[in-house]
């Protein structure tokens, strides 16, 4: 399942002009299916699956892909167009909504958030409005995060009433977004965290 997801999501289109200022990169396809897969296995796509940041689609369209019902949002309209066209091309049904992070509410119980959100490497703290929107909306969260951020999000999870349940440490490739990128690819470590409401790390 989880390398014919990823074969599926390659012929997705990315951005076609990336806006540094919001940290646009496309999250890699083996990324996104080791993700959303691993979120169906544990039984979290059965909720909601929202995409706070979704840029072109990814990793709701992945959800799409595996039977959820998903959201995404995203400041970006040029962002969300492309989305849009990925899930026509998909032949899923995705809705996407252009809205501000910290604006986005929900009337609804039962969510996952499955996320890439920035790493702060052009905005410093550029993540957390995504964090704690998706601790107040979320049962359940997926996240993207940069390499050494174990003691900020454990923290979090502290103050808002979650756990980590479960921490993957990976090495993936990231293609050449901008401009200044020398290299086709680059590898970069990141840390995947799944979280879940109700429970404290001392528990």
């Amino acid at each position: 399942m989880k390398r014919s997801l990823e074969i599926t999501l390659e012929n997705l289109e990315g951005f076609k002009d990336p806006k540094i200022e919001l940290e646009q990169y496309v999250t890699p396809p083996p990324l996104a299916s080791e993700i959303v897969v691993n979120a169906k296995l544990m039984g979290d796509l059965e909720n909601l699956v929202v995409d706070l940041g979704c840029g072109t689609g990814m990793l709701c369209i992945a959800s799409a892909l595996l039977g959820a019902e998903a959201v995404g949002f995203d400041l970006d309209m040029d962002a969300l167009k492309i989305a849009r066209r990925n899930a026509k091309s998909f032949n899923v049904s995705v809705d996407f909504v252009r809205c501000r992070v910290e604006k986005i509410s929900l009337r609804v119980s039962d969510v996952t958030v499955i996320m890439n959100p920035p790493f702060g490497i052009w905005k410093r703290h550029a993540d957390r409005p995504f964090l704690f929107k998706a601790m107040e909306i979320a049962d359940v969260i997926w996240t993207i995060h940069s390499a050494g951020s174990e003691e900020f999000i454990s923290n979090v999870c502290k103050d808002k009433g979650f756990r980590i349940t479960h921490l993957f440490k990976l090495k993936i490739p990231l293609k050449k977004t901008y401009s200044f990128h020398e290299k086709p690819y680059k590898l970069i470590f990141v840390e995947v965290y799944r979280l879940e409401k109700g429970l404290n790390n001392n528990d």
